[in-house]
């Protein structure tokens, strides 16, 4: 049994041949996994720095590195594209990769201007494409999806997102200096657009209603202030950048008979009265390798649920961007 991802005929038993654009921490990462997974077979890597595609050829000679992107993108023997560049890249890689036949993955967000997403949008009409959001396919996300299905949480009357960073960068993001710059980096981008994410799947898309970011230095935002709506349920955003202590990523969902927290992006607790208690959660935790999975049933011809689209994607984007508008 097979199927048609583009040009390539994809046997349901036979690993995809999957190339990686970027090999930053997100890159590196998803290789390591993609090296192990079943379904995969990595046969390209590229990144435009030499001396990091020579130490990861000394690391793995049966993956192919180079720095020129034409090694993977539209490249015959590939059927699968990760693609781990900063978002102002993504359209020009995305586009003619989708175009070519291949199947995508991107990471997150989607793009930063409104045409670069709607040409990725069109291009991924009817193709294998997904966006790496790391709350799609996570117990937490699923457990208060079906609690908020079947009335557990009863009216749902708000949502709040707390985001607190000594630094940013954070460590492991040092080398990416674009993280740091207003033109495509800053937490809003890189680390709320997964939080709108979970909001958007679980109360609805969001539109902007307030919004303002604060700058002390000439990089990325110190500190963003939004209030925003998912349909008339109020969302609200307080991040900061500076702050003494640990970084903490909260989201909070209320509702009129639960209300639940997650923390430290695993930790899920729930209330029903004036305390908050853990939720013992079962089953996978939700990884680049689980997600990895479901970008193989996506190239396999199946819809999984639990893999964000280029549309939540979009939709994350808009309402990401209007805090820098």
């Amino acid at each position: 049994m097979s199927c048609r991802s583009g040009r390539q005929t994809v046997a349901m038993t036979t690993p995809i041949r999957l190339g990686i654009v970027g090999l930053g921490a997100m890159g590196r990462h998803l290789l390591a996994e993609a090296l192990d997974h079943p379904d995969f077979t990595v046969t390209h890597a590229v990144d435009l720095a030499p001396a990091t595609v020579a130490a990861l050829q000394d690391e793995h000679p049966a993956v192919q590195f180079s720095t020129s992107i034409a090694d993977v993108i539209s490249a015959a023997d590939v059927d699968a594209v990760y693609v781990a560049t900063p978002p102002a890249t993504h359209a020009a890689l995305v586009v003619p990769a989708l175009e070519a036949g291949q199947a995508v993955f991107c990471e997150k967000p989607l793009a930063v201007s409104a045409d670069d997403a709607a040409a990725m949008l069109k291009a991924a009409e009817g193709k294998a494409a997904g966006v790496n959001f790391s709350l799609s396919d996570r117990q937490s996300t699923r457990y208060v999806e079906q609690a908020i299905a079947d009335g557990r949480v009863g009216d749902v009357l708000g949502v709040e997102i707390r985001l607190s960073f000594p630094v940013w960068p954070r460590g492991f993001q040092a080398e990416a200096t674009w993280v740091g710059e207003r033109a495509q980096g800053g937490f809003v981008r890189e680390v709320f657009s997964h939080f709108a994410y979970l909001t958007d799947r679980l109360v609805g898309p969001l539109r902007a209603v307030h919004t303002e970011l604060e700058h002390r230095t000439p990089a990325s935002e110190t500190a963003a202030y939004g209030l925003m709506k998912a349909g008339e349920i109020p969302v609200q955003l307080s991040g900061l950048v500076g702050a003494a202590g640990p970084e903490s990523y909260e989201w909070e969902l209320r509702g009129t008979r639960q209300s639940y927290r997650l923390t430290g992006w695993r930790d899920l607790f729930v209330a029903e009265d004036n305390e908050w208690r853990p939720v013992e959660l079962t089953g996978e935790l939700g990884s680049e390798g689980t997600r990895l999975t479901l970008f193989a049933q996506a190239v396999r011809g199946e819809h999984p649920r639990d893999l964000a689209d280029f549309a939540a994607g979009e939709r994350v984007r808009s309402v990401v961007e209007a805090f820098h508008h």
